[in-house]
């Protein structure tokens, strides 16, 4: 199966305008420098500062992983029926792995391969401003994961990676880490962040992670956090730019429908992490306002928990699934006669995407493949 000739298209041009975009924090810093004759100066941040910040970042945000999966679990917030046993043992071997096995791994590449790589360019940047160090890391880190996401749903051999965490027929905390294996280890922005701290930009780095954190988990909770600035009028300014600016749970749990038909389901769009400001500059966005009913695939029928998480080392034994050894690249769930010829939904993204008023009035043409 080959990628769709107008998402290619559609790729090429936004990673065109992502360099630009990259390009624009370093442009800003050495402009300014130029225009006001100064030379680069040390980090603004104390020592006593930094520690706190690492301090927030080792225990802050795993009191409040804690404290949000606690309040979900008490107050119902998961169906019992759809998270069973399987599906625990998935969140909890996918929730364990990049804390006792990517994170130390990547702790080496930063003081042993990096060091042997770059050895003249240790803290090179560290003369960068605190404020300015995290402008340069939040759009390296959450722009580089927004293509790494968004090219795992429209390039086809790749959507098996990331189907783990789309198998999900629930949301909340549990599953925000929800991931493949192969998908968590080569997360590419993981290594841009490690290369950006090993020349100098560490403090920056640490309070782009803690808010990251915050944010994604927060997009992916069972809590509604967002309703209320819906529901008041007075908060609808408010709202009108958290939408844009970062991932809500009503724009996440969009593109973690089941179906788009709803016009409130958005699983070809919406990929956006931390900013959901990616979306809307690539027109890959929907803000309904609304929830779906249903989330996860169509056509899940509860892969084990080893086939999920280390496909294609393991396979499943669900028949006609794309993680089973004979199983389809991606699934095709259903068929359309067209003048054409046939057409087919494609349960990923796979069609330009576009950014359609909050109306939620689906764009029936996008959703389909052609495999004619």
């Amino acid at each position: 199966m080959q990628i769709d000739s107008v998402v290619r298209k559609s790729i090429v041009k936004g990673i065109s305008l992502s360099i630009l975009i990259y390009a624009l924090p370093v442009t800003l810093l050495f402009l300014t420098l130029y225009l006001k004759g100064q030379r680069p100066w040390e980090s603004p941040l104390s020592a006593n500062q930094v520690w706190w910040l690492h301090q927030w970042n080792d225990y802050g945000v795993s009191g409040f992983i804690f404290a949000l999966g606690l309040v979900e679990f008490l107050f119902g917030l998961y169906d019992h029926e759809r998270w069973d046993g399987n599906e625990k043992l998935t969140d909890v071997v996918c929730f364990a792995f990049p804390l006792l096995i990517v994170r130390p791994f990547v702790t080496y590449f930063g003081l042993k391969v990096l060091p042997f790589l770059l050895p003249s360019y240790k803290n090179f940047f560290a003369w960068v401003p605190f404020w300015l160090g995290f402008f340069i890391i939040c759009i390296a880190d959450d722009l580089t994961q927004y293509w790494y996401h968004r090219l795992h749903h429209q390039v086809p051999w790749l959507w098996r990676f990331h189907r783990t965490h789309h198998s999900a027929p629930y949301m909340g905390m549990s599953m925000a880490s929800r991931q493949n294996a192969f998908y968590t280890i080569f997360f590419s922005q993981i290594y841009v962040t490690s290369v950006l701290v090993y020349l100098g930009l560490g403090s920056s780095a640490i309070l782009v992670q803690t808010i990251k954190s915050a944010i994604t988990i927060l997009a992916h909770s069972s809590l509604p956090w967002d309703k209320p600035f819906y529901k008041y009028r007075v908060l609808h300014p408010i709202a009108w730019v958290l939408e844009r600016l970062i991932s809500t749970p009503a724009t996440h749990h969009a593109h973690h429908a089941a179906t788009a038909d709803d016009g409130v389901g958005y699983y070809k769009g919406n990929f956006g992490n931390m900013f959901f400001l990616w979306d809307v500059i690539f027109g890959t966005a929907l803000i309904s306002r609304q929830y779906p009913q249903t989330y996860g695939i169509s056509h899940y029928e509860g892969d084990s928990w080893y086939a999920q998480f280390l496909w294609p080392v393991f396979k499943s034994r669900v028949a006609g699934s794309e993680l089973a050894a004979d199983g389809p690249m991606v699934r095709v769930d259903a068929e359309l006669p067209t003048s054409t010829g046939n057409r087919a939904v494609w349960r990923t993204a796979t069609a330009q995407p576009s950014y359609p008023q909050p109306t939620g009035e689906p764009e029936d043409e996008d959703f389909f493949f052609d495999l004619s």
